[in-house]
């Protein structure tokens, strides 16, 4: 059957009328849906009526606010999803060399602090590293702090 032969038909056929209380259910609920504040209102036919859920208000603002430029969301939902799987394919998935080297022995440390020193001869500096200076002040309690001020 082709569509003209289809329209053709249908156009031969009576139009029959919606019986009243289905055009009555029918723009109640157009009415109920149009506007959101009429939910409170509701007549004991349409009290068994689901309201809407929290998703379906959740996609209705997201897709106002999408709406005027959807091309240009998804396209950058794109490249955000691009920069992250290069960034996940691109992790160094070796283990790090800290994780498997032992302890230091006490020989190597001391060995490791004369090179130190050796270096700084090298180099000129005539002070000793922060780890060999000695501290030059011992704290005291409060209380004799006050008496040296004091005196």
């Amino acid at each position: 059957m082709k569509p003209d032969d289809f329209e053709q038909k249908l156009s031969r056929q009576p139009l029959r009328q919606i019986p009243a209380e289905w055009r009555a259910e029918i723009l109640r609920e157009g009415r109920r849906v149009a506007v959101p504040n009429q939910n409170k209102k509701l007549d004991a036919d349409t009290a068994s009526v689901p309201k809407l859920n929290w998703l379906s208000t959740l996609n209705h603002q997201l897709s106002t606010f999408f709406w005027p430029h959807p091309k240009a969301w998804a396209g950058l939902a794109a490249v955000w999803v691009f920069i992250l799987v290069l960034n996940f394919s691109m992790r160094d998935k070796t283990p790090m060399v800290a994780e498997k080297s032992a302890p230091l022995s006490p020989e190597v440390m001391v060995q490791l602090k004369k090179q130190q020193l050796m270096f700084a001869e090298l180099v000129g500096t005539c002070e000793t590293p922060d780890a060999n200076r000695q501290k030059l002040f011992a704290p005291r309690p409060r209380s004799e702090r006050v008496k040296i001020l004091m005196t």
